[in-house]
């Protein structure tokens, strides 16, 4: 069950990544391939301290900025040679403008602590081919290339290691469009300019393979951030896992390619519904865009970032959050706001996120959990989003509680009640902080979870899964959630993105489930339950304001206990639809 594999990804949350490990036959040319249990503690400890860092993606693409021959390109800044499909000779000759002047590597990285962040993760080399360094087996690079020649990445290495900042460094090992390499361009369709007909092999041993060399040579970086895995076989992959020896104690991700599956899991601009085994980290954009695009304003607020570190550290991943500078070296203002806004609420309360780990219990609806366990006892930080109404926060932990008091202010303290269903809070007036005010509940052992939050079967037969209590399944590109005021998931519109619940029934036989929907199209979805999957067509309601519940077909289930249903939709017939809630009703016990 869902909820069960978030407790399990908690509890054994080493031990599911070494097996990981295992089954994916990593071979002995990755130095951590057999390392044992404590081994691997002892390396991913900063990272799972840290909960917080800084991707930047910088290059000569910051020079067009979106726009090419005064026609706006769609798509991601850092894309606009291939979504243009620009001709390497013309794209090469932006590098004549990358002059970055401005660049201040200390105050980046300065604001980057300042905001919280505890390490640092840049494109030493984007999917354009463009290097950042000196590099000795290609001149399109910083040095040889641009007018400010000279290395982008030494002073920020430097400016990393005197304040404290952990540096990761970003390598697009099998895409590179001016240098040969798989050059996949416009969704991955292929080249667009005869010139990048090139051996993938041959780049990879002359290029690639020395490129990465010199940057764990030269710079000693902690993380290692590949990128991507598309034409990575085995045998071109293992051609690196080598080099790993050259920085002892890295880490690296899952996006090298062939069967190696790396030390984190990283999900690309979403949070995953009850986080991910193992160690991982969300890497996501403050705007649209990875790299510096001039006309994208469509920036998230200091809330929704704020909630999404919070969010994130709740399911036990860290947060990797883009700046995307210009080509003169700046970052964008509107980044350097948010970042201290968020530097000003980790000032307050980053005690909820460094060192936390994952919640113990379903994700309530007031907020999110962050648990740290020293000891016998267990501290849990409530990150209250919504100050309730009625002054009152419930969770399904029936722990002794040892205290309970708000963090930035520990004489604040609140009234708890527990019995076998779980723990009341008696919160008093406002909200402390309008984005999240931290509650820190103390309790003596580890959480014992009751099943008072579990989706239990009626006495009538009847199960109700609102949607308030599913798990929403994000994927790139996908920001399907659940509006609390208009109590539904709102306009579900990703045609990707998938929604389950857990629940428990006492009564075996056959079900007919429903779906109570709004939806100005008509659409078609999947529901898997059971073992068994239901196709059916979703009628239009007349808005999505215009509620109605429709028969979606029957299930069997044929033993009691906890069952998941997982719904998708039907890709070619998918419309938007507003979703309050399934019901499955028992029509006849077996």
């Amino acid at each position: 069950m869902i909820i069960k594999k978030l407790l399990l990804s908690c509890l054994l949350f080493v031990i599911t990544m070494g097996a990981v490990q295992a089954q994916s036959g990593a071979s002995s040319l990755d130095p951590y391939a057999n390392e044992t249990v404590a081994e691997r503690d002892a390396r991913m400890e900063w990272f799972r301290v840290a909960r917080f860092g800084m991707f930047i993606h910088w290059g000569v693409y910051a020079v067009p900025a979106g726009t090419h021959k005064g026609k706006k390109i769609d798509g991601i800044g850092e894309w606009i040679m291939s979504k243009g499909e620009i001709p390497m000779a013309e794209y090469q000759k932006y590098a004549k403008e990358f002059n970055p002047i401005k660049y201040d590597p200390e105050a980046w990285v300065k604001l980057a602590k300042e905001a919280g962040m505890k390490y640092i993760v840049i494109t030493s080399k984007h999917h354009d081919g463009f290097a950042l360094f000196d590099s000795k087996v290609s001149k399109w690079d910083v040095m040889d290339a641009s007018p400010y020649g000279k290395d982008l990445i030494a002073p920020l290495a430097e400016a990393c290691k005197k304040n404290g900042i952990k540096l990761g460094l970003y390598y697009s090992q099998a895409q590179d469009w001016n240098q040969g390499g798989s050059a996949r361009g416009n969704e991955y369709k292929g080249k667009w300019d005869p010139a990048q007909e090139h051996d993938m092999d041959d780049y990879i041993k002359t290029i690639a393979v020395p490129q990465v060399k010199e940057i764990l040579t030269q710079y000693k970086p902690a993380i290692l951030w590949w990128d991507t895995p598309r034409g990575m076989n085995d045998e071109r992959a293992e051609q690196f896992l080598p080099l790993l020896k050259l920085a002892p104690g890295i880490i690296h991700n899952n996006r090298l390619g062939g069967k190696y599956k790396g030390d984190i899991s990283t999900p690309e601009q979403h949070i995953p519904g009850t986080g991910l085994p193992g160690d991982w980290e969300s890497c996501m954009t403050m705007n649209k865009t990875w790299g510096y695009k001039s006309y994208d304003n469509k920036w998230k607020s200091t809330e929704t970032l704020v909630q999404n570190l919070v969010d994130i550290a709740s399911k036990g991943g860290n947060y990797l959050l883009n700046v995307g500078p210009t080509a003169e070296g700046l970052i964008p203002e509107p980044s350097i706001e948010r970042l201290k806004n968020i530097g000003a609420w980790m000032d307050k309360n980053s005690e909820s996120i460094y060192s936390t780990s994952a919640s113990p219990c379903r994700t309530p609806a007031w907020g999110r959990i962050t648990t740290l366990t020293k000891g016998k006892n267990t501290t849990l930080y409530l990150n209250v989003f919504d100050w309730p109404e009625n002054g009152t926060i419930f969770l399904p932990i029936t722990n002794k509680v040892m205290s309970c008091n708000l963090l930035v202010d520990k004489s604040q303290k609140y009234k708890t009640k527990t019995d076998e269903q779980g723990t009341t809070i008696s919160l008093v007036g406002k909200a402390p902080d309008a984005i999240s005010s931290v509650v820190v509940l103390k309790l003596s052992g580890k959480p014992v979870v009751s099943d008072a939050d579990k989706i239990k079967q009626n006495k009538d037969g009847t199960v109700l899964l609102p949607a308030q209590k599913s798990i929403i399944n994000n994927v790139i590109g996908s920001h399907v959630t659940y509006n609390k005021v208009n109590d539904c998931i709102d306009q579900w519109s990703n045609k990707k993105a998938t929604v389950d619940w857990d629940f428990t029934v006492d009564k075996v036989g056959t079900y007919t489930i429903s779906m109570h929907i709004a939806s100005e199209e008509e659409s078609a979805i999947e529901l898997i339950i059971a073992g068994q999957t239901i196709q059916t067509k979703l009628p239009a309601t007349g808005g999505f304001k215009s509620y109605k519940t429709v028969n979606v077909g029957e299930v069997v289930i044929d033993k009691a206990g906890d069952h998941s249903i997982h719904l998708k939709p039907t890709r070619d017939n998918w419309k938007p639809v507003n979703l309050q809630s399934v019901k499955l009703s028992l029509n006849s016990k077996k």
